[in-house]
């Protein structure tokens, strides 16, 4: 089955996996990389340095910068906010953006903000509204602002 595009979204890339839907005002630049049978809500924008699995639910407002690297069965709730530069200056680019990974099966709860470079454990939940400073490991609970261990899945 093709993809769904809605027709009031800006789909530049042609790497979009079968039966991944996209809904409308999404934005998905010509490099981004999407797997098979993903569920893009309305208002997600994607860049270029963005690979994302399959089977992945993105819900609205995201935006997914350069470096992101989304695994297989990810969650990522309303209004989650991703950054890929730790030191960012107006008009001043790093040579290279931080590489953030969330690992298979992961979910992370709405309004979370990541920080660059942090990478998300295999089957690991954030809870809403964290702020993920540090690498989380596989199959475990993490909320809060720094979020912190609270309890193993």
């Amino acid at each position: 089955m093709p993809p769904l595009i809605h027709p009031l979204a800006d789909v530049q890339s042609p790497h979009i996996g079968e039966g991944t839907r996209i809904w409308q005002f999404c934005v998905v630049l010509p490099n981004a990389k999407i797997g098979s049978d993903c569920n893009i809500c309305s208002h997600v924008f994607i860049e270029n340095d963005v690979t994302i699995g399959d089977k992945v639910t993105i819900k609205c407002g995201v935006q997914l910068w350069d470096g992101l690297r989304i695994a297989d069965e990810v969650f990522i709730g309303p209004n989650v906010t991703f950054t890929n530069d730790r030191y960012p200056r107006s008009l001043q680019r790093p040579n290279r953006y931080a590489i953030t990974t969330i690992h298979r099966g992961a979910s992370i709860g709405a309004n979370t903000t990541l920080l660059p470079g942090v990478t998300i454990g295999e089957g690991a939940m954030i809870g809403a509204g964290s702020v993920v400073t540090k690498d989380i490991p596989d199959n475990e609970l993490w909320r809060g602002n720094p979020a912190g261990f609270s309890r193993k899945l």
